[in-house]
């Protein structure tokens, strides 16, 4: 694992003051930093409330090695990897600050942290312009976990046009406030219907892996709204899954399954 330190914003203020953030980078085996002609998918992950950095990669995780056999087993290609933060300090806050940061965490991944990671390590992104960005967004992936999931539903709303593959893990969407999939799962849904409609994406264009357990304690917020997108005509079997794991809970365990099922689906071996 690579830590990375990249220069961002804190866009909760309003004077947008420079800060350096750190992230950790997955490399797969083989993986050679001379080598330009080789590209690879990319996986953005993010962490829960409390998390920080690296969570998803820190020790006592088993996601390293579910990648690492992935990879080896031809499952899925090899793939980069890269543990973020929405937290400016990369420290844990209290819910109201976690919660300011993670809706305007889209700037940080469109303005800087995308542009830091994929201007150094060999993704399918040929330079790092929006038009870049956008010609290679069927390579690219963006999940999280609880507060991550609903930063990762942040990043369908705001950056659909750089991502085409999105795993929100326990988390419903907070576009219209907070639980959002829970109190207003209909609106919600409408919402998230007129962002398809309104950026004139097609039925294939993208695809969204949501997972939730059974023995999750949000899990009703989060079939709330998958109850409701699952009758929309602009969301079909072709582009949102959702994922039930019976027993699963509120933690990493459930995260590593989830990902395990939803990357052969993004990143298939040719």
């Amino acid at each position: 694992m690579t830590r990375v330190e990249y220069e961002s914003s804190d866009y909760t203020s309003n004077t947008r003051e420079r800060i350096i953030k750190p992230a950790y980078v997955y490399l797969p085996y083989g993986y050679d930093e001379s080598d330009e002609g080789t590209r690879y998918n990319i996986l953005y992950l993010m962490h829960g409330w409390g998390g920080t950095a690296g969570n998803f990669l820190s020790a006592g995780n088993d996601l390293v090695n579910v990648l690492d056999n992935m990879i080896e087993q031809g499952d899925i290609p090899p793939v980069i990897v890269v543990s973020a933060t929405f937290d400016a300090e990369n420290q844990p806050q209290d819910f109201s600050r976690s919660t300011n940061e993670l809706t305007v965490f889209h700037n940080d991944f469109h303005n800087d942290l995308a542009v830091y990671i994929e201007g150094r390590f060999h993704t399918y992104a040929e330079g790092t312009t929006e038009v870049d960005f956008r010609n290679s967004r069927e390579q690219r992936a963006f999940a999280g976990f609880s507060l991550g999931a609903v930063t990762t539903w942040y990043e369908f709303v705001h950056n659909l046009d750089y991502v085409k593959y999105f795993v929100p893990m326990s988390g419903d969407c907070w576009v219209l406030g907070t639980y959002g999939g829970l109190n207003q799962p209909v609106e919600t849904t409408e919402y998230l219907e007129n962002i398809v409609r309104d950026g004139g994406w097609e039925e294939n264009d993208f695809l969204i892996y949501s997972g939730i357990g059974t023995d999750d304690p949000i899990w009703n917020q989060v079939d709330s709204q998958m109850q409701e997108m699952l009758k929309s005509t602009v969301f079909t079997p072709n582009n949102l899954r959702h994922a039930i794991k019976q027993g699963g809970r509120h933690d990493m365990d459930a995260c590593e399954e989830y990902l395990y099922n939803a990357l052969p689906i993004f990143f298939a071996n040719e």
